[in-house]
């Protein structure tokens, strides 16, 4: 599958692509993952919620679903979905709301991820509909639960141990803060600081809750250069070319206080439980800011739809004039969300890259680490 879509992409992409493919030794271990519309596979699909992928243009690149939309926010497969494939998953983790989805989950995992979500349970109220990052965990001991009940504690135990635990939240949290429309929960916006310290603290609480439920191995995304995706840069009027400066600041801000969490824990918790810190933000700035060299053609403006309302790109396969010809020269597949060709690039870099990009140890060091 993964082969497949590399005729589409340019050299620099496809030697990318290779150097991820899962090795036939590769055992596979089940993907738990959690968070917002970064890692959502198709949750949101059964909520009441102004925020879906449902409708085509979403997923015409997804070659499982043969080019149909399945609720993921791309045109094709996300960081968590190419991980797990690089990974030796035979399939892809299922979103948690699926009917049968528990039927998947010794082999797979499941996939609790929610678009719109939070790590505050507020974050996203405007859509409606949204699993929050609390519910989400409430859902996976529920899950934890059925593993239990089918293996036996020892054996639940082991399996646990050798899953991986991806968390992907905080995106949403950010652009509430950062939009100037949307009152902060009906109370005046605290400062940057405090609010990056209210997110790290909410985070931290949730990552030992997963940790007293049997987790082991964490991956934990820091945020993405929130002050370039096309929905802030049009929201600040930013110019042609440029980032948004005071975004990118409150969310470095808030990714170096995350990583020095995460660094604590792994002192705090001794070498049964390890916490890896992905650099999504550096390395997603890296590609924007040398986006020829990867491939691309444009690296600032989504492929699909505009930045502004709808926002989203929902409805408009057919339309020219508001879907870009070649998915692969864009960073941005839509106002928030990257395309399956950069989500390939970061993917690649968290997987095999060095400390720069996943510290202490990167995620595949991480799916091979065993401690006796």
């Amino acid at each position: 599958m993964a082969l497949s879509r590399a005729r589409h992409f340019p050299s620099l992409l496809i030697t990318a692509l290779l150097l991820i493919l899962p090795s036939s030794a590769a055992a596979p271990h089940a993907l738990f993952i959690f968070g917002d519309s970064l890692v959502d596979a198709g949750n949101n699909d059964y909520l009441v919620t102004l925020s879906k992928a449902n409708a085509p243009p979403y997923g015409v690149d997804f070659t499982f679903s043969g080019g149909k939309p399945t609720g993921r926010f791309t045109n094709g497969m996300t960081i968590a979905d190419i991980m797990g494939e690089a990974l030796g998953q035979k399939s892809l983790a299922p979103p948690y709301l699926a009917p049968n989805s528990s039927a998947a989950v010794m082999n797979s995992g499941n996939n609790y991820g929610s678009g719109s979500s939070g790590i505050f349970d507020d974050t996203g109220s405007f859509y409606i509909g949204r699993i929050p990052l609390g519910q989400q965990i409430r859902y996976f001991e529920k899950t934890r639960s059925q593993i239990l009940e089918a293996m036996g504690e020892e054996a639940a135990t082991d399996f646990f141990k050798k899953a991986l635990f991806i968390i992907a939240a905080g995106s949403n949290d950010i652009l509430e803060y950062l939009s100037p429309s949307v009152p902060f929960f009906g109370r005046e916006k605290p400062d940057p600081s405090y609010f990056q310290d209210a997110l790290v603290s909410n985070l931290t609480f949730y990552l030992k809750r997963l940790n007293e439920l049997g987790a082991r191995k964490f991956v934990v995304s820091d945020v993405g250069p929130l002050g370039c995706i096309p929905y802030v840069r049009a929201l600040e009027f930013v110019p042609a070319g440029e980032c948004s400066t005071y975004a990118n600041r409150v969310t470095e801000g808030y990714n170096k206080k995350l990583k020095r969490m995460l660094e604590k824990m792994n002192q705090e918790m001794g070498p049964a439980s390890k916490f890896v810190y992905t650099n999504t933000y550096g390395i997603v700035m890296e590609i924007i800011q040398d986006y020829h060299r990867y491939g691309f053609e444009n690296a600032l403006d989504p492929c699909c739809g505009g930045s502004f309302p709808p926002f989203l790109c929902i409805g408009i396969a057919n339309s020219s004039s508001s879907l870009c010809g070649d998915r692969s020269k864009y960073v941005f597949w839509d106002a928030f969300h990257p395309t399956e060709a950069a989500n390939l690039i970061v993917a690649g870099r968290l997987l095999d890259g060095d400390a720069a990009a996943a510290s202490p140890i990167n995620v595949r060091a991480l799916f091979q680490y065993e401690h006796k």
